[in-house]
This record gives C-alpha cells, structure tokens and sequence, in this order.
C-alpha cells in the first residue's frame, strides 16, 4: 500500500501563491507517475498537473503558466506551486499516484491522499 499526505494548503487572497506539498509512503512507487486533482464544491474532481518519475509534466489549460508541479524522488514527496490564485481555483486539492503514463484520467491513478483544502478570497 502506498499512503499520501497532502500539506500546505490555507486561506490566500487573489493573487497570491501557496505551495502545496505530497509526501508518499509504504509501498512507494519507483516509476510511478503523480498528480494533483481538485474538487470544488457541488463540482466533479477535475485534472490540475501530473508529472512522470523523469519530470515530464502535464497541465489542465485552467492552470497553465500559473502552476507548477515538480516531484523530489529521493524524498517521495511532490509539489504544486500555485501563483497568481483566482477565487475559482478554490477546492480541495487531492494527490493521487499510479504506475501510469502520464494522464488527466483519474480512474489511472491507484492510490489518494485525504486532500487538502485551498480557498481563495476575492
């Protein structure tokens, strides 16, 4: 089993930044590919970014230029660097991880984290 933590989330305004971070444990995945969802209220979970064990990356078009992911193997740990946060990006943020290509499809990724909540004020 592979368990994932997920931290960093909070209250920011408009156009600020937070810096999201996934710590995975257990059974940890060498190859595996990670990434972060969200979920808004009264909204499907939604793609934000994943990234391959050799850093090859992948965006949702909502984020792009704005986000970032990057991943840390010898620590098992992922991050997503959020700038320039807009109120609809509020949700809770969920880490998720597979031994998967690189995809936005969330039934290809085996193992999630509780989620962090991430709101944004106007």
């Amino acid at each position: 089993q592979v368990q994932l933590v997920e931290s960093g989330g909070g209250l920011v305004q408009a156009g600020g930044s937070l810096r999201l971070s996934c710590a995975a444990s257990g059974r940890t995945l060498s190859s595996g590919t990670m990434a972060w969802f969200r979920q808004a209220p009264g909204k499907e979970r939604e793609f934000v970014a994943a990234i391959t064990w050799r850093s090859n990356t992948y965006y949702a078009n909502s984020v792009k230029g704005r986000f970032a992911i990057a991943r840390d193997n010898a620590k098992n740990t992922a991050y997503l660097q959020m700038n320039t946060l807009k109120p609809e990006d509020t949700a809770i943020y969920y880490c998720a991880t597979g031994n998967t290509v690189i995809t936005s499809n969330s039934r290809s990724y085996d193992y999630w984290g509780q989620g962090t909540q991430v709101t944004v004020s106007s």
